[in-house]
């Protein structure tokens, strides 16, 4: 087995564990929906991706919750235009 050559020192630990904290995400939001989302990430809640759908979130759905979920969808695109126009105004 092998032997240390030296003990380091705490202040040489903890100067070698400074760089192995976790980074905060940097979130955006869905163009579409905007709820939020990891980049270069297709969004969960609506299946886009670099404005395209690239995943059908209603495939596994009833046609229950199919029609809930498009409701819900059309209000949260709505509410999204509206906040995207209302920065506009203030020019």
């Amino acid at each position: 087995m092998p032997v240390p050559r030296q003990r380091h020192t705490k202040s040489k630990r903890n100067r070698q564990r400074s760089h192995q904290a976790f980074k905060t995400q940097g979130l955006t939001k869905c163009a579409k929906c905007g709820q939020p989302i990891l980049p270069h990430q297709a969004c969960k809640n609506c299946g886009t991706y670099k404005g395209r759908e690239v995943l059908d979130v209603m495939k596994k759905l009833t046609k229950r919750e199919q029609k809930k979920r498009q409701k819900e969808l059309a209000a949260q695109e709505e509410k999204a235009h509206e906040e995207e126009h209302k920065g506009h105004d203030h020019k």
